[in-house]
């Protein structure tokens, strides 16, 4: 402990930039780390198995999907109140749960070992609240949330031709395959999770500039919801359409590229690249932003502009104007362009823009919960009313309601809390007049 307090010291004299680097390249590799432990079995594909007429994969991503929103309902809490101290010790013992949970569910036959998936998903959703934590109420936070949140998009990829390769080039058993994926990345994690304890706290700039972002009990939560109200419901709604359909993506990407008769092991990871470059270079670009109420509007904006293009191209592709890597190319990219603000700078703009002391972590987790809680919905209703339809045309209808409808809200959010920062500013230049009236019209300040 006191080699770490030491080496965070000496780190806390580097130049700011090189400290955001540090902190950026850590929460990633950390990130895309943990998405080995949470994402491999989705590279297999669990043919020929079915449970009361639900596929057997269905099953598994269902089971994960519960354990993984049911910490994002915890999380709200936990994250809201977790000490910055213990954060690397809680990811290391709840990635260590997630990977015992995988060995079990290697030995354990099917259907049984649906359970371990669940146990695997419980602890893995409290990972994004903690690894944000070192990030947050920074001037550079932007970029560093940008290169954490491409992990979402190039982990996803990574990891499924990690696991695909193992399976098709060294004869890995489908079972066996998520747990032995994990080993391949444990001990990068360990050195991630060691880089970002040496991370220094914010500095007073930072503070000044943010906000600062202190533990948030359950009075400061509620008071956080009702003052914001209509703008959180917009968002979760735009949030968890975009959470579905990026789940159904990521859990079913390799039979939707077999729908489209593309079955290439590179193609997740050389597609997620490209997409992930795109989305880093728009995201970091807004560090260069400093008024917060106008980068809050232009994250709005990319977020709109995702969801139009994931419409416009879908229809493309149904005209077959575009083809078909084109199209999941700039589906994948519209889902991005919106899903990843939310995990990375809509909420840090948010409360800097309204100066409210609080956390990102409170307010993300509320988001994340309803997300798959809505994903699960979706899996249970696809897999029960309508089971004979094919992942492909299930993504495609369903890219349509996130075009439609979350380009809508989207505006509709945006509409909101620019009047609500406009009324925030009529207030305080409306109290700073009555103070001055005050204190001029005060007898006490009359000269006799």
């Amino acid at each position: 402990m006191r080699l770490i307090e030491s080496l965070r010291a000496k780190v806390a004299q580097w130049p700011y930039a090189l400290i955001s680097v540090l902190a950026a390249v850590s929460a990633f590799g950390t990130y895309t780390s943990m998405y080995a432990f949470r994402k491999a079995f989705a590279a297999a594909t669990f043919t020929g198995h079915e449970y009361f007429h639900v596929d057997y994969k269905v099953w598994l991503v269902i089971a994960q999907v519960i354990g993984y929103m049911s910490s994002k309902f915890y999380g709200i809490k936990f994250i809201a109140e977790v000490n910055g101290k213990t954060r690397a010790r809680y990811i290391l013992t709840l990635i260590g749960i997630a990977w015992a949970a995988l060995l079990a569910f290697a030995f354990v036959p099917a259907p049984w070992n649906i359970a371990f998936l669940f146990i695997n998903g419980l602890p893995l959703g409290l990972i994004w609240g903690l690894v944000f934590g070192y990030l947050e109420g920074r001037r550079s936070t932007e970029f560093m949330a940008s290169v954490l949140s491409i992990s979402l998009i190039f982990a996803s990829g990574f990891v499924k031709t990690i696991g695909r390769t193992l399976i098709s080039s060294l004869h890995v058993n489908e079972y066996y395959m998520p747990f032995l994926t994990g080993a391949v990345f444990a001990l990068p994690l360990l050195f991630f999770v060691g880089c970002m304890e040496l991370i220094p706290a914010p500095t007073a700039e930072d503070i000044s500039l943010r906000s600062e972002r202190t533990p948030m009990n359950a009075t400061e939560r509620k008071q956080f919801v009702i003052r914001f109200l209509p703008g959180i419901i917009l968002t979760l709604i735009v949030y968890v359409l975009l959470t579905i359909m990026r789940d159904v993506r990521d859990n079913f990407e390799v039979e939707i590229w077999a729908s489209l008769g593309i079955k290439d092991n590179s193609i997740f990871t050389t597609t997620d690249i490209k997409i992930s470059l795109v989305v880093l270079v728009a995201m970091s670009l807004l560090i260069l932003v400093r008024k917060n109420i106008r980068a809050f509007s232009i994250i709005h904006l990319m977020i709109i502009a995702g969801c139009v293009l994931v419409g416009i191209s879908t229809i493309m592709f149904t005209f077959k104007m575009i083809s078909p890597t084109l199209w999941m190319t700039l589906v994948g990219l519209g889902l991005y362009m919106g899903y990843v603000p939310y995990n990375a700078i809509f909420f840090e703009r948010m409360i800097a823009s309204f100066h409210y002391k609080s956390n990102v972590g409170f307010i993300m987790y509320i988001a994340d919960s309803m997300g798959y809680l809505g994903s699960v919905s979706v899996l249970l209703v696809k897999e029960l009313g309508r089971p004979s339809i094919s992942w492909g045309a299930f993504f495609r209808e369903g890219a349509m309601t996130v075009a439609i409808v979350g380009g809508i809200c989207g505006i509709l959010s945006l509409i909101y809390f620019l009047q609500s920062a406009a009324r925030d500013k009529k207030k305080i230049i409306a109290d700073e007049t009555d103070e001055q009236q005050t204190l001029t019209f005060n007898p006490a300040n009359q000269i006799n």
